[in-house]
Formats: structure tokens, sequence, C-alpha cells
């Protein structure tokens, strides 16, 4: 135990801390997040029960009177991983990339490290979950030559910047930030306490040395980063590797990041040789697409600043049971409830007496509701059993009205599917493109389903 011998309660999801145990959290009002940890030993001396005061820190300075050259980001050579990053790794950040187990992360950062070294810059691969001849056998399976990397099999932060220090390390790789511990906390490596307080330590070393530090990060059963809420707000980029059941894509998003845009994504494939980024997305997603189905409709989505066409698959077959089903892959349940529930009240289509499934392919997730038309369209033509045409692209919002509203980026879209030979679009009459790509105006959902079942 600590020297106290006493301990505190702390949220795991906003770090509060609490006297007792109880079944929720006062601060962030979350249920059994609270956890209990060892108080860490008093850092400064006392005197007469009062604290001490510190030495000052550093003298503060005007921002106009700082100069220095702009900082070059070290770029890692693989396309989608520098792009998720906004150009590649910046000096002195702190990167944190989470993600399902299993799903390649220290094989993305393996990757990563055996192509810095490759560009001269010097890394250090920290493993604390896999001996040395597991990281070996990894190494052998990549396509990348990760000889020159240096490996560390070290869970103390301590001996970790002992051996990162001295200015000849640039970037270190620590996997996983879970499975590390400080010697001044008394806590199990993965508590709160320990994951908060190791974090701050290599910030701290990232800031003062100028060294990149790159963390895996484990996550929940819900799909949340493992550990405080804090941590995601010490480091300067959070990174979330996702993929589908059945899916050989993997997507990484940022959805933190100091150092340039959000909601950016690359498209990695995984292979016997690691992962490989996919360089045209859009053509990947709609391979082995069949235009002579019906069912199938494709829109744009906006992943960040770049646009990315998915093909959206629809089948209505009539129910076997009592209660009709409704099934989605890729797209919230509730959202498809109330495009049928439109589709129904405005455009008078039953879909009472028919299970419903719909599969956006490739494993993306629709999160937009731009994509709204798509399915509807592919809705209406499993309804009919008429295909869709197949150079045409579905972008727009519906409604509770029934009306189709314009959305945002159009041309930058409706640009991407005319570069792959689409050659009309079916957008909001509210819309206008500028583009090569036919428009076919649409006021409300009947409008479209007379475009279908004409």
């Amino acid at each position: 135990m600590s020297p106290s011998g006493r301990t505190v309660y702390r949220c795991s999801e906003c770090g509060a801390e609490h006297p007792k145990w109880g079944g929720r959290c006062d601060a962030c009002g979350e249920w059994n997040t609270l956890v209990e940890e060892p108080l860490a030993a008093a850092r400064g001396r006392t005197r007469g029960g009062r604290t001490q005061p510190t030495a000052p820190g550093p003298e503060p300075v005007r921002l106009a009177d700082i100069r220095g050259e702009r900082l070059e980001r070290w770029r890692t050579g693989i396309a989608e991983f520098d792009y998720v990053l906004g150009g590649g790794i910046v000096p002195g950040s702190l990167v944190l990339v989470g993600g399902e187990p299993g799903i390649g992360k220290s094989t993305l950062l393996l990757q990563c490290a055996a192509r810095l070294e490759a560009a001269g810059i010097s890394t250090l691969y920290v493993s604390g979950e896999e001996s040395v001849d597991q990281v070996r056998l990894r190494a052998e399976r990549i396509d990348e030559d990760a000889g020159p990397v240096r490996l560390l099999p070290e869970v103390r932060v301590e001996s970790i910047l002992g051996r990162a220090g001295g200015g000849v390390t640039q970037v270190i790789f620590v996997d996983s930030i879970q499975t590390t511990y400080t010697d001044e906390l008394d806590g199990a490596p993965g508590n709160v306490g320990q994951v908060r307080e190791c974090a701050a330590r290599l910030q701290r070393f990232a800031k003062e040395t100028g060294a990149a530090v790159v963390l895996v990060g484990h996550v929940t059963r819900g799909g949340v980063i493992a550990g405080p809420k804090t941590l995601e707000h010490i480091v300067d980029t959070v990174l979330y590797f996702e993929d589908s059941a059945g899916s050989e894509f993997r997507v990484l998003r940022a959805v933190k990041n100091r150092f340039g845009s959000v909601d950016e994504v690359g498209i990695f494939e995984m292979t016997g040789a690691g992962l490989r980024p996919v360089e045209n997305a859009s053509a990947a997603f709609l391979a082995g697409r069949d235009t002579a189905t019906a069912g199938s409709a494709v829109t744009a989505l906006m992943e960040g600043t770049r646009p990315v066409l998915v093909e959206i698959q629809a089948l209505a077959a009539k129910a076997g049971f009592g209660t009709p089903q409704r099934v989605a892959t890729g797209l919230e349940h509730r959202r498809l409830a109330v495009l049928l529930a439109v589709l129904e009240r405005r455009a008078n289509l039953s879909f009472r007496d028919l299970d419903v499934f719909v599969n956006v392919t490739g494993g993306v997730r629709l999160v937009e509701t731009g994509s709204d038309l798509a399915v509807a369209a592919a809705l209406c033509s499993s309804l009919a059993d008429r295909p869709l045409p197949s150079d045409a692209l579905f972008i727009g919002e519906i409604g509770l009205g029934g009306e189709v509203r314009p959305i945002a980026a159009l041309d930058r879209r409706v640009s991407e599917a005319e570069r792959l030979g689409f050659r009309r679009v079916f957008v909001s009459a509210r819309n206008r493109t500028g583009t090569g790509v036919a428009a076919v105006p649409l006021g409300t959902v009947e409008d479209l389903w007379r475009h279908v079942a004409a």
C-alpha cells in the first residue's frame, strides 16, 4: 500500500475522485465506473501541516517573441496512415491508437517503425504484451524489413524513458499503455491511476525531448478506449481502428487531431504480409457489384475531406413468421425504422408484411444522413424488383415529411463518382451541381418511387 495507506475511488470515465464506493459517479452520472486505487505519496515537503511551495518553473514568454522554424513531419511512407495524421507524425506529439483485439494495431505500428527506420528516423518499439520471439515472428510475416527496429520488452515506464532518453530515439511505440506501470503508484498495471500517470509521464517526455510517442490502447466491450477518459484528453491525436466481421478492410479513423482535421479515414486491406493501404477506396468498395440485381444503390459519403463511394444493398421479402424482421448492417436500426415509416406514409409503399434487410458493403458504417436517399432507393428497387441504373448515384437526406433535402459538398462527391464512370446523380431539387454528371432532381420520396417503378 501507499505510505499513508489511504485509497480513493476514481471514476474510470471522467477521473473524478470519491471518498467511498458508490454505484454511480456523482460527476458524470455513469454507473459502475468507480475503481479503487491507492493515493500517491505526496511529492512536496510539508511543514506545520502545510505543503511548502516548490521552485518556480520557466518564465512566461509572449507569443510574438517566439521564433522558430516550421516543424517537419516524419512521414512513415504508409500513405493512408500519414493522411489520417494530417501529413505524418509531428515531433513531440503523443498519438493514441485504439481498436478491437486482433484488428492489426501492433502489425500496423511495426510496419510504421520499419518504414521510419528505413528513412533514417530512429525508433524504439516497446512490447509489454508479447515476447521478443513473438514480435520477431510478426516481423517475418510483413513485407517491410523490420530488422533495424530496436525492440524493448519492458512495462515499467521509468525503464522505458531511461532507454529512450539521450536524444537518440525519435519515435517510441508503446504496445500497450494498459500494460505499463510506474513505481510511484502501488496499483496494478491497467488501473485508472497507472494509465493516467504513465500517459502523463510519456507526454512530458515527448514535449521536453521532441520525440514522438505512439501508444496502443485497448478498447472495452462498448468500443471505447479502456481507462480514464482523461487519457484521450492528454494525447494530441486519437485514432480508432475499425473493421466489420468478415471484411478484409480496416478503417483507421481520426476522432481527435491537434495537428490536422478530424474524421479523416484511412482504408487498409489485411493480408498475410501485413496491412496494405487501399489507394482507391471507392473502387475497392464497389468491386464485385452486380448491377443487374434489384436492391442495389450507390451513394457517396464524406469521410473527413475524402469522398468515398459505397454500395447499399436492400432486400424486402415476404415474412415467414408473424412479426417481420428488420435487420441492418452498417446502418443504425432506428434510422432504418424512420425511413421505412416515411416510405409507407408519404409514398404509400407497404413493408408491414415483409422482412427487410439492409447491408452496407465493405464493412462501412453509415453515419451522415446524406445516404438516406440511397437506402430508400435500394428499398424501393427491391420492393418493385427492378434494378436501378448502373451509372446512377443517390445522394440526399430524407425528412419526416418525405421531402428530399440537399446535402453539403455535393460537387466533391459527384466528381469522385464521375471519375468512376457514373453519369447521373439523383439529388434534391434544391441542390445544384457544377460537374459534368447529369442531375435528376427529386422533391419527395414519391418522385423517387416513380423513377424506380417506371
